[in-house]
């Protein structure tokens, strides 16, 4: 089980990239969005989100007991989930999702409150809540910017 709750956590290895795995496994999370997407449903949007954040949870815990390590670097199923997100029910163009992607990501790594405080949640609850929280920040984040400017991101 420790195998293939390490080969899910890290998305496949993307998780080992040598440099910026977070981000490379942010990217994951946008060919993700494409393929949900790409069935019309946002009923699927919202169950492959509930799907991976509980498949996330189990696998960074396996994960975390293999190496012997609390939210380990190459763990990033936490980022698809927040990609997911952040993206979530959106009408985005290639613009808007580029733009989600960065919003994300800055999200991710300033971690504001109260994300940091959930990182400190025990095992793969932690390592998957501090992401799913800047993921909802993303998303706020969004539908703002769509508000603003429409035209420019769907």
């Amino acid at each position: 089980m420790a195998r293939l709750g390490l080969l899910i956590a890290t998305c496949g290895y993307v998780g080992y990239a040598p440099v910026a795995p977070g981000t490379f496994g942010s990217a994951v999370g946008v060919a993700a969005f494409y393929a949900i997407r790409a069935t019309g449903s946002s009923t699927a949007e919202l169950a492959a989100i509930v799907l991976v954040f509980a498949i996330g949870v189990w696998s960074a815990t396996v994960t975390e007991r293999a190496l012997n390590m609390t939210d380990p670097g190459p763990v990033v199923i936490d980022e698809v989930v927040g990609m997911l997100m952040t993206l979530a029910l959106l009408p985005l163009n290639g613009v808007g999702v580029l733009v989600g992607f960065l919003v994300f990501r800055v999200f991710d790594v300033v971690k504001p409150w109260p994300a940091a405080r959930f990182e400190a949640l025990h095992g793969g609850l932690g390592v998957m809540a501090d992401d799913a929280m800047a993921g909802i920040y993303g998303n706020l984040v969004m539908r703002g910017l769509l508000l603003l400017a429409p035209s420019w991101f769907s």
